[in-house]
């Protein structure tokens, strides 16, 4: 593979060299940003990448429950706060990046005045036309399901005060003229109905964030629409305040390529990057006018380079054993995913299924083809059923990706679903809507056929992160390092040719997408997914420690539970145990297999709390954390080598807070929690804290950052990726690559098997022509076919510049 050089088209204005995510919230508002400046900038970041800005709802802790877009938010700091950063910012040589949430608002009237008018004036409310509301459904009122049970049962506890009728917390505007009517009278009389917040399930009848029903869609696909949710935005980046853009979830919109577009056009073309996540092999759509992703494809083809494939196998092995699930309930990668995407379409997103096959009924009904009538509306949702469990992607685009993904073959398996074969012709029915000319060519379609394509769209998104990340991943736990946002759990490894197939393509295509490794909504950080990996160079021996510690532990509630509890403790390490609980309590409520979030089996909680407490947070999780112990050299070298190839690999490298030193923390809300950062040990140099008092693994971080800084031309746009081969017996060992023929990075890859296979011996890599100097070490030189061995002296990584001319 030769160097792969960026053709033009692809840069934007300001692109960052490295960004730094802070999750601002009351508890770090814009201030202490501000303060944490200094040492941000002496890591080496360009710019400071900060969560959703806009109000709120108060004391949200993150910040994508947006209510009012034409304001900072006050718990941060407000507008001056965040200037006032912006300023701190640009003196210390940073710029700002902000995450906006296009997709959604909080279903939080009392604090959402566009939501509160259209909830008093209903559908001639100006702001009607923001929310993506059906109000032919529910006799045209919009269904709130805030009460705490049935109406009848909380009706005393609906209270008019003037103008307003308020439930506990709850405000609700009422209509004019209403305010005198018996309250059965006057909650007929309102443009919305509150009801039992079960009725979501199957009632719903506005388009909500996944299966949240506290965020309600947003209509940004209409013009009006998307200025006035996004003029405040705008006008802090046309001031300078903010340099580039983070769109989250733009699987949501009705029009992702054409929502991107009009954000290119009002940006201004700043960089922007987009959370769209990836499956294996699929590609960005090349017509968005993005930078690329937020990262998550990239996260996968790391965290794969650590990862053993015949261990990781035999891992699936012994936890087959050890767990005995139901194929189809953890023990199948495929039979698992499917069976969660068929309970997550007749539970959580039984209303959105409903609605598109309301749509798909009226557009058959009007249809003058004789083909399309006589459809029964639970043929037409059995079919909408099966084609969508089939999808594995999250949502196609366009006639061309819907054709690509909507197979011939699954419609085929999809038709198996019905027992006579004139009512599986319904498959091809919702498959010919879906496939067939423009809905503007479409005879008696129009806008039905439009919303009909929207429609199974976003539903596809919402149904892809429901049945993967929120219940599969809890599901098959084999390897909890591989059960990741963008991960592939069937496929956990991948190999040194098809991660630099993959840097060869984004540095050709997309040379300033975002990576990461770490995020906000990553369930392991990094530092802990580094440590899993390790398992899968000795599967053997973990099934050895487990068996041991199983005799000892207290009653285990479920063997699957169990083992993703024994590998928790192992990858976090000797941690709170009420982090661990609260870790694994949400593990089992989202596997739903035992528990759940809304049918909780509280002596099956209880009884997985008194395990954890006992065996994993107990005497016997002393015997993992020994094991672990024992790995730690490995665990070290997965760990730097993860950070090494993300902070140079093709793209813009964005770090989560905190993860520059060891970083181990688990899914939200722990990965969430406030940031200590150092104070006033930056010295005049602007050198970040020495090794010895801040980490290894911050040398590295840092070192890289600087480099990245310092030379721009080297990993931009403009720059090149080029594999370099290891010969010798561990050369499968060595992942190396060049950049620019003026960087080299080198990392140490399934360290244990190496140990194991005797060392690096005479392995060797040939290096690039010239002097190489050790960058965290630069009296360090090499050049010419360098013994491997003395490339990893110091350490399982190596970062090497050029010195200068050639040997």
């Amino acid at each position: 593979m030769t160097d792969v050089p960026m053709p033009a088209g692809r840069s934007a204005p300001g692109v960052p060299t490295a960004t730094y995510r802070l999750q601002v919230q009351p508890g770090f508002p814009f201030a202490a940003a501000a303060a944490a400046v200094p040492y941000l900038a002496s890591l080496g970041v360009s710019h400071l990448h900060l969560s959703p800005v806009l109000e709120a709802v108060p004391g949200s802790a993150h910040g994508y429950d947006v209510v009012d877009h034409a304001r900072v938010r006050g718990e941060l700091g407000g507008e001056e706060g965040l200037r006032a950063l912006a300023r701190t910012a640009r003196e210390h040589g940073l710029g700002l990046v902000v995450d906006i949430v296009p997709n959604h608002m909080a279903l939080a009237p009392r604090h959402n005045r566009a939501l509160w008018e259209v909830l008093r004036e209903g559908p001639a409310s100006p702001y009607a036309r923001w929310f993506d509301i059906d109000w032919a459904a529910q006799r045209g009122q919009l269904l709130l399901p805030v009460l705490g049970g049935p109406l009848g049962a909380e009706i005393s506890h609906l209270v008019v005060d003037g103008d307003v009728l308020r439930y506990h917390d709850h405000a609700f505007p009422l209509r004019e003229g209403t305010e005198q009517l018996p309250l059965p009278r006057l909650l007929d009389a309102q443009w919305y109905r509150p009801v039992w917040w079960r009725l979501a399930r199957t009632e719903l009848n506005y388009r909500r964030f996944f299966s949240i029903s506290e965020l309600i869609g947003v209509r940004v696909e209409d013009p009006e629409v998307f200025e006035a949710t996004h003029a405040k935005i705008l006008q802090l980046l046309r001031e300078g305040v903010f340099d580039g853009l983070r769109v989250d979830h733009p699987d949501g919109l009705a029009d992702p390529d054409g929502y991107l577009r009009r954000l290119h056009e009002a940006a201004g073309g700043r960089w922007t990057v987009v959370e769209k996540i990836l499956a294996d092999g699929e590609q960005l759509p090349a017509s968005w006018p993005v930078a690329g992703t937020t990262g998550y494809d990239a996260l996968r083809h790391v965290d794969g380079l650590f990862t053993d494939p015949a261990g990781a196998g035999e891992l699936l092995g012994h936890y087959r054993r050890f767990a005995a699930p139901r194929t189809d309930r953890g023990g199948d990668w495929d039979a698992t995913v499917r069976r969660a995407a068929h309970e997550v379409l007749s539970h959580e997103l039984a209303a959105e299924t409903d609605r598109l096959t309301r749509v798909a009924s009226r557009l058959c009904a009007a249809s003058p083809d004789p083909a399309l009538r006589d459809r029964a509306p639970w043929a037409l949702r059995t079919a909408l059923r099966e084609l969508l469990v089939r999808l594995r992607v999250y949502r196609p685009y366009g006639s061309g990706d819907m054709a690509l993904v909507v197979t011939q073959e699954a419609a085929a398996e999809a038709r198996h679903a019905f027992a006579v074969p004139e009512e599986g012709e319904a498959v091809d029915v919702v498959r010919g809507l879906l496939l067939g000319p423009p809905a503007d060519g479409a005879p008696g379609a129009g806008p039905d056929l439009a919303e009909f394509r929207a429609r199974f769209a976003q539903t596809a998104s919402a149904l892809r992160a429901k049945s993967v990340e929120d219940t599969a991943f809890y599901r098959y736990v084999p390897l909890l390092s591989a059960t990741e946002v963008g991960g592939d759990p069937g496929r956990p490894a991948v190999s040194p040719e098809d991660f630099h197939a993959y840097c060869a393509r984004v540095q050709r295509d997309w040379p300033g997408t975002g990576t990461v490794v770490s995020t906000h909504d990553t369930k392991r950080s990094a530092d802990v997914r580094a440590a899993l990996a390790v398992l899968t160079e000795c599967p053997r021996r973990w099934a050895d420690v487990l068996a041991e510690v199983s005799r000892d532990a207290a009653a285990v509630p479920d063997a699957q539970l169990a083992w993703a509890a024994w590998q928790t403790v192992f990858g976090l390490g000797p941690a709170d145990p009420e982090r661990i609980g609260q870790a694994l309590l949400k593990h089992a409520r989202e596997a739903g297999l035992h528990t759940g979030w809304t049918e909780r089996d509280t002596a099956y909680e209880e009884a997985v709390a008194a395990f954890v407490a006992a065996g994993p947070c107990g005497a016997p999780g002393a015997r993992v954390a020994a094991f672990r112990d024992s790995l730690a050299a490995h665990v070290r070298a997965n760990v730097l080598g993860t950070a090494l190839v993300q902070l140079t690999m093709p793209g813009v490298p964005d770090l989560y807070q905190g993860t520059e030193d060891e970083y181990r923390a688990l899914v939200d809300p722990d990965n969430r929690r406030p940031v200590r950062f150092p104070a006033g040990e930056t010295g005049g140099s602007g050198e970040p804290p020495e090794p010895g008092r801040s980490g290894e693994k911050t040398a590295v971080t840092a070192a890289a950052l600087r480099l990245r800084a310092r030379r721009p031309d080297v990993f931009g746009d403009a720059g090149t990726y080029a594999p370099l081969a290891a010969q010798g017996p561990a050369a499968a060992h060595c992942l190396a690559f060049a950049r620019s023929g003026a960087v080299v990075t080198a990392v140490t890859r399934l360290s244990l098997r190496l140990a194991e296979a005797g060392g690096w011996r005479d392995t060797r890599l040939a290096l690039p022509p010239g002097r190489w100097a050790d960058v965290l070490a630069p009296e360090r030189t090499f050049g010419g076919h360098a013994r491997v061995a003395d490339l990893f002296g110091p350490g399982p990584v190596a970062l090497l510049e050029r010195a200068g001319g050639t040997d």
